[in-house]
């Protein structure tokens, strides 16, 4: 079997950085209104939001802290890693068009443990809208 792991806990050094970058679409809002069961008319009912202080729909944030999942699982670490905690503060909402990047950096790792700090965030425009840290667990280099 090919080995999928991106980076194991030695490879892993303070600082490295990864990020992913998607557009949100209301398809995507309502895509995830649905898996969730979460359809609060901020998020799926354009005629309610357009009363509000957004002026129009936004999407979840937990559809924004999606996006440093795909970070984790796919860059940083990578395959392999295991995403255990996320703690995050929204200061403003992605809208539908808003193109969103999240990024996530490593800030502390436990060599003992395998668990690794990462700083994330996700911006829009480069203001971030939301920002926080995450625990990932990273597998130690396999010995044979």
């Amino acid at each position: 079997m090919k080995d999928i792991v991106k980076y194991y806990l030695e490879d892993l050094t303070v600082g490295m950085s990864a990020s992913t970058t998607a557009t949100i679409t209301a398809e995507m809002i309502d895509t995830f209104a649905d898996i969730t069961g979460d359809h609060n008319p901020i998020h799926v009912d354009e005629a309610y939001a357009k009363t509000t202080q957004f002026g129009g729909r936004i999407a979840h944030g937990a559809l924004s802290a999606s996006f440093i999942s795909a970070v984790l699982g796919n860059e940083l670490p990578g395959p392999g890693a295991i995403f255990v905690e996320l703690n995050l503060r929204f200061r403003k909402p992605a809208m539908i068009g808003d193109e969103i990047t999240a990024v996530a950096t490593v800030d502390e790792i436990n060599e003992r443990t395998g668990r690794v700090k990462m700083k994330c965030h996700c911006e829009v425009k480069g203001v971030k809208i939301c920002r926080g840290d995450a625990g990932v667990f990273v597998s130690k280099r396999p010995t044979d």
